[in-house]
This record gives structure tokens, sequence and C-alpha cells, in this order.
């Protein structure tokens, strides 16, 4: 990478790094720290806890392609200032009401879509997937650090505190994204954000909706976790801010799991492993269900569920990516990260409502039923080769988006074509033999 691909990728990252920790610190104290409003209930928190998901739900598209339009910063700054908002909203709640109106005023502020579109705008084609990392990377770091110091904040400040703190995470992004961030010339967008006329095919892919069911049911799942795992710790005379000593080594074996599994994998990621991925999940929410006030069982069953969870949460989307068709991945991953954020919500409901008809255990039950159902569902799913991304500027001035698309197809390597003429872009899917020379002297013919 060159320096202003450097410099974007670790500004971007770090405001990944600061919003998703803002969003994250709250999950593992909420159920326990909002005991004290004088309107809790177990429905109630699950709303707080799941709440943003909604809003991001029906946001994450709609914002994206306004930064198409707008310009992805301004969009970006629109929705920081938005989760602000909410933030500052939450943190000076007298109610669970007033909170989960926070919580869903931070949701509104869907700027996913637009912050990977602007790291896509602001690097090369052949060093896009090491900025896509390093932004990876900063979103599972920003959770587990959240898991770690959110218990400790909340102890010495209380809820408002983590939610005053997220609200100062934010505005301490906007600088970033304003002056650190290079300033560049939006490009084509069609394998970075959603197109509304790609969406009703892609919504009904067999192989699509699998994945979009997957990743509902993974946020769900672990949703669920963090509403009744603080109260469960509790049981078991824990106080809130001693709770970082079972997550800090939970997490760190369960990296050791994941790393199991992603040798296991090959650098692929085969059906066998997700289903299995999916079962360790699945496993856990049982023994949750069944420890029987034994802390051991509690461990275990956590050090599973991460490792399933690590594993799928960086799985899943190399899969969307990989089945998408070429010049249709942007509309694929926000719908797919639409039903990311909507089965947060879906778990902060279940959860609440659940518990409240039943018993806080039983909740764990109905997140193993859950996992039952969706391993059926993963046995559906199809094994893919691993394909290439690439995208290529061209000027139909001389040629057909048609008559383009044949003559790639013929190169050796091509898998997939699809030529836009309202972008200038050729979109391809490619494997090894691919020859990017030959490709560029056969576009040069219709220059």
């Amino acid at each position: 990478m060159n320096a202003l691909e450097v410099r974007a990728a670790l500004a971007l990252a770090l405001v990944y790094v600061l919003r998703m920790m803002g969003l994250f610190m709250v999950m593992p104290v909420l159920a326990v720290a909002a005991m004290d409003y004088p309107d809790y209930s177990p429905l109630l928190v699950g709303l707080a806890v799941g709440g943003y998901g909604l809003t991001q739900a029906a946001l994450q598209i709609p914002m994206g392609m306004m930064s198409d339009r707008w310009g992805r910063k301004p969009v970006i700054l629109l929705g920081l200032c938005v989760f602000a908002v909410g933030s500052f909203i939450a943190a000076s709640a007298d109610s669970m009401m007033v909170m989960i109106v926070g919580r869903i005023l931070q949701g509104a502020g869907a700027i996913a879509g637009a912050i990977m579109a602007l790291a896509t705008d602001v690097s090369r084609e052949t060093q896009r997937a090491k900025v896509m990392a390093v932004i990876g990377i900063a979103i599972g770091f920003s959770f587990y650090l959240a898991v770690l110091i959110g218990p400790l904040i909340a102890q010495n400040w209380g809820l408002a505190g983590v939610f005053g703190v997220t609200g100062v995470l934010a505005i301490c992004c906007m600088p970033l994204v304003k002056w650190v961030v290079p300033d560049v010339t939006i490009s084509a967008s069609g394998d970075t954000l959603p197109h509304v006329s790609e969406i009703k095919s892609l919504f009904v892919s067999p192989q699509l909706w699998r994945l979009n069911v997957s990743v509902m049911v993974l946020h769900m799942m672990i949703t669920l976790l963090f509403v009744q795992l603080p109260l469960t710790l509790t049981q078991f005379g824990m106080s809130l801010e001693s709770h970082w000593t079972i997550y800090l080594p939970v997490l760190a074996v369960s990296i050791i799991g994941l790393i199991v599994l992603m040798g296991i994998s090959r650098g692929q990621t085969p059906k066998s492993v997700v289903i299995t991925a999916a079962a360790l999940m699945m496993m856990a929410f049982l023994m949750m269900n069944m420890q029987d006030h034994h802390l051991w069982v509690v461990v275990t069953a956590v050090v599973l569920f991460f490792t399933g969870f690590n594993y799928l949460e960086a799985s899943l989307p190399a899969l969307v990516s990989t089945i998408a068709p070429a010049g249709q991945k942007g509309s694929a991953m926000g719908i797919y990260a639409s039903f990311q954020f909507f089965g947060a919500f879906l778990g902060g409901l279940l959860s609440g409502l659940v518990t409240d008809i039943w018993t806080p255990i039983t909740a764990y039950l109905a997140g193993a039923i859950g996992a039952a159902c969706w391993i059926v569902i993963l046995f559906g799913l199809k094994e893919v080769m691993k394909l290439r991304r690439l995208s290529m500027q061209v000027s139909f001035a001389n040629v057909q988006p048609q008559t383009l698309e044949k003559s790639l197809l013929q190169l050796e390597g091509v898998h997939e074509v699809v030529a836009s003429k309202s972008d200038g872009t050729v979109y391809l899917k490619i494997s090894k033999g691919f020859d990017t020379k030959a490709a560029r002297e056969l576009l040069a013919q219709y220059a």
C-alpha cells in the first residue's frame, strides 16, 4: 500500500473501532445495570440491547445509496451525528423507554456501507483487499475490547457513563473523517454499494438467502447471549466489574479454536466446517440451558460459542462475496448487513419475550432451537469455488455491453462478467490463469 492508502486504512479502521466499540460496550452490561430503572422488565431490556439493530437494518441500504448521491463523507458525518445524539439521549435517560429511543437513534446512524465504499474509493484495485482486511481486523478488535472494558466503565460511571463515552467516541470520529481520510472522487459502486434494481433477485437467490438467514441467526444468538450471560454470571456471586475475568480467558481460548477451524478450512470455507461451527454454538446454548449452577459448564459453553461465532463472523461475508454475481457484491452485502442487524434486534426481542413469559434459562433453549433450524438450512448450502473479483474501466462508445461480456468470457480464467454502461465499468469474477494484460488489450480495441 502507498502512503495515501495506509493513511486511509488506519483512519477508517480507527473510526470503526471507536464507533463499534461504543455499540458493543453496552451489550455485556445493560441487562444488569438496567435493573435500576423504575420501568425495568426483561422485554424492555431485550429491546434496549437489540433496538439499534432495527434502524440499522432499515437504513443500511438507503444510507449507502445516499452516499452515492451526496458523497461519502457528508453521509458518514451525518450518521455519526445521529449516532452521537442517540448516545447522549440514552445517557440522560431516566427510564427504559427513553433509553430504547436513544438506542434506536444510535442505529439510525447506519454508515457501514458508506465507510466500506469510501475505503474502496481511496484504494487501488490491487491493494483493496489489504485495506478491507485492516478494517475487518479493527471491527473484531473493537468487539473484544468493548466486552472487556464495558463492565469496568459501567462499574465506575454507571450505564449513563457507558452511553456518554459512546457519544464522545462518535464525536472523536468526525475530525478523522473530515481531515485525515483523503478526499477522492467517488468510483463505480456496483461491487461496493447496493442498487435497488438488483435487490429483488438477490433476495431470493437460493444460496444467498441461506447466508442472509445465517448471519441473522448468528447475531440473534450473540445478542441473546449477552442479554442473559451477565445475569447468569451474577448468580455465581460475580459483580459486574469482575466479569472481564471470565471474558478475557474465554476470548483467548476461543481464538485458539478459531485458528484450528481456519486450519481445517485451508483457506476455503467448506460447508462441513460452517455446519460444525453452527453446531458448536447450538451445543453451547444447550449447555447453558442445563448448566445447573456450575460455573465451569458456563465457561466451557461460552468458549464453544465464541469459537463457532468467530469463525462464522469471519467466513460468512467471504462466502457472500464469492457467491454474489459480478458487479452486484454491493447489493448482496447490503442485504446481508440488513439481515445481520435485524438479527441483533430479533435476539433482544426473543430474549425479552421468552424471559417475560417463561424463565431466563429458557431463553438459552430458544437459542438452541433456533440454531438447530439454522443447521437444517445450512445443509442446502453448496460448495463454491473461491474466485477473485476485478473491475476495469471501459468506454462503451464503440461497443455494446453484451458484446463486451461475450468477448471477455472467452478469456482464460474468466467465470463471470457484467458490463455496466452507467458505471463505465466491467466487473469480472476470475480464477487462476487470468491474464490481466490480455483483458486490457481486448478492452483497448473498443476504446
